[in-house]
């Protein structure tokens, strides 16, 4: 394992990502603190707690897991975009590093970002509602996990892309829907039965309801769902970027 190779494109990475602080980090921020804003205080004084937590405290696993996945995407989709666009990448390819060694480097940042800037919407919502979180081991593996999965299903994106306009497409016009939803605003259990059935082939369904599980002990799924859909889902998108570097489809082009 070449560690060094590695650490370059982590820190490359990374120090673009605390160059660009107010894209990459406050005004994540700032939006996730306006739906708590609106959300969790005008709208949540007006509604009734569910399943025993108020709603302001309800939505933040949801609010949370929704600028992970938007962040996670975002983050590894432009690490491996720009350098196919600027050309560097047949350095990249040429130089004596392995396949996973460079997914390492890319996704790894991507997910760092992802994570720590989960932790600070976490920080920054204790401003706004009150919540306990009852398993934060099994919220740290969620998190993690969580950011790991989709920062690699945004450097599939990041690698299927051949212009600016595509990289906002898949985020856009399916992950954001899917977190909405995919019970980040409600439970589940509140749609009729025949909704319920469809909304459980919604992945993200199962990101959320086991994120909400780790902070207040309830969930919509079984949380050894979640931790196994996440887990299949890591594990379709590891073969996906495995076969990308075996077959070289628009890499080497």
């Amino acid at each position: 394992m070449n560690a060094n190779a590695i650490a370059a494109i982590f820190n490359f990475e990374l120090g673009r990502w605390f160059r660009t602080l107010f894209q990459s980090i406050l005004s994540p921020v700032i939006s996730t603190s306006l739906y708590f804003v609106v959300f969790g205080s005008a709208i949540g004084n007006r509604m009734t707690s569910i399943d025993g937590v108020s709603y302001g405290a309800f939505i933040v696993p949801g609010l949370i897991m929704l600028s992970i996945l938007t962040e996670s995407i975002s983050n590894a989709s432009f690490g491996i975009y720009m350098p196919k666009w600027a050309g560097t990448i047949y350095e990249v390819l040429s130089a004596p590093v392995s396949w996973i060694e460079i997914v390492i480097g890319y996704v790894g940042a991507a997910a760092t970002k992802s994570v720590l800037l989960g932790l600070l919407i976490m920080a920054t919502a204790r401003l706004f509602v009150p919540y306990e979180i009852e398993h934060p081991l099994v919220m740290l593996v969620f998190l993690v996990l969580t950011a790991v999965t989709f920062s690699l299903f945004g450097f599939i994106i990041g690698v299927w892309a051949d212009g600016f306009e595509k990289l906002q497409i898949v985020p856009l016009l399916i992950v954001t829907p899917l977190t909405f939803l995919g019970g980040s605003f409600y439970s589940i259990s509140m749609l009729p039965e025949f909704w319920q059935k469809v909304t459980l082939f919604n992945p993200v369904v199962y990101l959320v309801s086991g994120f909400r599980w780790a902070f207040y002990g309830i969930s919509d799924v079984g949380v050894g769902v979640s931790l196994a859909m996440t887990a299949v889902f890591l594990s379709l998108c590891m073969g996906a970027v495995w076969w990308i570097f075996r077959t070289g489809y628009r890499l080497k082009a």
